[in-house]
């Protein structure tokens, strides 16, 4: 393979060719003349063509010379380009980040999140996926998406886990039940009831806080129906199929059929964290995670 001119090359060339003069090319350039001559004189011997005509009164370019200044400027500037592109991405300015949370989350900080971080990085892509935190935490590992907002995640070696948020818990009954005529409920209402839980595989954090609720309460709950979706939880409790412990921010539905009793239980709340594969470069994740502590606190 033949010998291809370097960047240098390209470079001391379109200096000369703009200049037509050495001397002042070499100023331009920080560097000696007789060196930038040789350099010249090499790329004109790798290339096989004269680029430049030179005489004791003046520089003047070829034909060649014209063509290969403007292909050499094209190419000087797409180096350019990729040098900028890759130190905006390793400052976290640009590239794609694919960001993933579970419903809820959605009505509590994120929307101000998304809104700071894009005012603030609009070159930066933001793939938004709604996912359940088990899936998330697969997600993570496998590389299909790079931050995730998951609720009561457990402790995972390969995943960086920051607390973001707590958010309280609330009892969900149909707005029928007899226990809907209470003011106030504790989890030792519900020991007769028959309970719509997020399955553990999808939700296992949630899950098991709810279950420790209830048999730190006296009772195993008799669990009917497991839901897959936020959505669902709440219609199958305004269906009158069962009652679920939810996190408060399923209120802002607005299920006209449901009512909402806080939980008498410094225990009754989910913590929202953020979580992220322990690696050593990830600036569009810690320039994301600093809009995060900004609108959070």
């Amino acid at each position: 393979m033949a010998e291809l001119p370097e960047i240098r090359h390209l470079r001391y060339f379109a200096t000369v060719a703009e200049e037509l003069h050495f001397g002042r090319a070499a100023a331009r350039l920080g560097i000696a003349q007789p060196p930038l001559s040789q350099q010249i004189q090499r790329l004109e011997q790798l290339l096989g063509v004269r680029l430049l005509e030179r005489t004791s009164r003046r520089v003047q370019l070829t034909p060649a010379g014209e063509v290969f200044l403007a292909e050499s400027r094209r190419v000087l500037d797409a180096v350019e380009g990729a040098v900028e592109a890759a130190q905006r991405v390793g400052r976290g300015e640009s590239g794609t980040l694919r960001v993933a949370f579970a419903a809820t989350v959605m009505f509590l900080a994120l929307p101000g999140i998304i809104r700071s971080f894009r005012d603030r990085f609009p070159r930066v892509h933001l793939d938004l996926r709604e996912m359940p935190t088990g899936p998330q935490l697969a997600g993570l590992k496998s590389g299909e998406i790079d931050i995730g907002f998951v609720r009561e995640p457990r402790p995972d070696p390969d995943l960086e886990i920051v607390t973001v948020m707590r958010e309280p818990l609330r009892i969900a009954v149909n707005r029928s039940h007899p226990l809907a005529a209470k003011a106030t409920l504790g989890v030792r209402d519900l020991q007769h009831e028959p309970f719509v839980l997020f399955p553990a595989e999808l939700a296992p954090g949630l899950h098991a806080q709810v279950l420790g609720l209830c048999r730190a309460a006296g009772f195993e709950p008799h669990v009917v129906e497991e839901s897959r979706e936020l959505y669902t939880s709440v219609s199958l409790v305004e269906a009158g199929l069962g009652v679920s412990i939810l996190p408060a921010s399923v209120e802002k539905l607005g299920w006209t059929g449901v009512r909402y009793r806080a939980i008498p239980s410094a225990r009754a709340e989910t913590t929202i964290a953020a979580a992220w594969r322990r690696e050593k470069a990830r600036p569009l994740i810690d320039a994301f995670m600093r809009v995060v502590r900004e609108e959070v606190g």
